[in-house]
């Protein structure tokens, strides 16, 4: 009997050891690699030994960046990695003054071919405001870096997030799986060129939940090969909106299916949900995009659909465009329009936007009957649609 309880208690035990073995991990703080929180002192290089050291770990590995202000320079941040890796912020990462430094290289922080990534909380600063002013100067620029970058990257999650003056698009998730994005929060003054607050490409299975967007383009931009995106409870405005595209920049193009926004508020945005297609021949496709219980407040274009897009009028194709539309659903719609037309379909001649649902719309203009405008578009309708239905 003695002997079987001690085999038991050694089961146990080696149980317990086990199951914290593998829960274990380890942890790197950027101070100990040499970071200084002054935000004057060029911390890259020790962020970056502090991910090769993480990146190396045979267990779950955790970069602590403490409270403080982190200079950096544009950094890579490059996988496979050996485990899993969190990188918990509770302070600011800012780049130069200088836009120079980050702005040729395209990416401020790239986080490549990394599975398992998490990325929770902290502040980005990228002092966007001199870069956007020498582009509005017409002088010679540096191309201009996103803020925070994961290409080719699975399990990702991005929470708590802060990303303010971005010198281009804040966020980019670019042929990731699995990625979950919530509670982020991005802020740009309104008149800040192409500073999108996410931009989502090739990617499959993304969430973004939770989030708030101020910027100078679109909350959100959906690019080709995004399918299965989910996006609940987003506030965004200013800005242009929640962007499907623009596509048809090339003749093969991957489609966009499987989208959907529901509980979501506009608020003085350029757009609210907007479909935008370049008018040029394109093997591109959008199917399946479910909209459902946004409101709007005081957006210029509630609902669009652009197969026309060219912006500033200038080199546009002067073709029809060939990305194929369908099966988009739009239901409790509500709120107002700055402008007198809040649902506008101007879809392509040649291939004619077909299965657009409209189900309990209800938007105004200035507290009167808002328009509707319908080109080139089939679908259906249901319940009660303000303004009148042209489809």
């Amino acid at each position: 009997m003695d002997n079987l309880i001690i085999s038991c208690i050694t089961v146990l035990l080696s149980s317990i050891f086990l199951f914290l073995q593998s829960n274990a991990t380890s942890t790197y703080n950027v101070l100990s690699f040499g970071a200084k929180p002054n935000g004057q002192t060029d911390a890259t290089q020790t962020f970056l030994k502090a991910w090769s050291a993480a990146c190396s770990s045979m267990q779950p590995a955790t970069i602590y960046v403490p409270r403080g202000r982190y200079l950096l320079k544009a950094a890579t941040f490059r996988g496979p990695c050996q485990n899993r890796i969190t990188v918990r912020i509770d302070g600011t990462l800012v780049a130069p003054l200088d836009y120079w430094a980050i702005g040729n290289s395209g990416y401020w922080l790239l986080f490549i071919q990394v599975n398992g990534i998490s990325v929770i909380g902290g502040n980005l600063d990228a002092k966007g405001a001199a870069f956007w002013a020498c582009r509005k100067s017409g002088n010679n620029c540096p191309v201009g870096a996103r803020s925070i970058t994961f290409n080719w990257a699975n399990d990702v999650v991005i929470s708590g997030l802060l990303s303010i003056n971005s010198q281009l698009t804040h966020i980019v998730i670019n042929s990731c799986n699995n990625v979950m994005v919530r509670k982020v929060r991005t802020i740009a003054p309104d008149q800040s060129p192409n500073t999108d607050g996410i931009h989502v490409q090739s990617s499959t299975g993304v969430t973004i939940i939770d989030s708030r967007f101020k910027t100078g383009d679109d909350c959100i931009s959906i690019g080709p090969g995004t399918r299965n995106l989910w996006m609940e409870n987003i506030l965004c405005g200013p800005g242009h909106g929640v962007s499907i595209g623009s596509l048809a920049r090339n003749y093969e193009e991957d489609g966009v299916q499987n989208v959907t926004l529901v509980y979501s508020i506009f608020t003085g945005s350029d757009n609210g949900l907007r479909i935008k297609s370049w008018a040029r021949s394109s093997t591109g496709f959008v199917t399946n995009i479910n909209y459902r219980n946004i409101v709007m407040k005081y957006v210029d274009n509630p609902i669009i659909i652009d197969q026309n897009y060219c912006p500033n009028k200038q080199d546009c194709p002067g073709e029809t465009s060939g990305v194929k539309i369908s099966q988009v659903t739009y239901e409790n719609i509500q709120g107002t329009s700055t402008t007198p037309v809040a649902m506008k379909f101007d879809c392509s001649p040649s291939n004619p936007c077909k299965g657009i649902q409209i189900k309990d719309i209800k938007l105004t203009h200035m507290n009167k009957k808002a328009q509707s405008f319908c080109k080139n578009v089939q679908g259906s309708k249901k319940g009660l649609i303000f303004p009148d239905s042209c489809i």
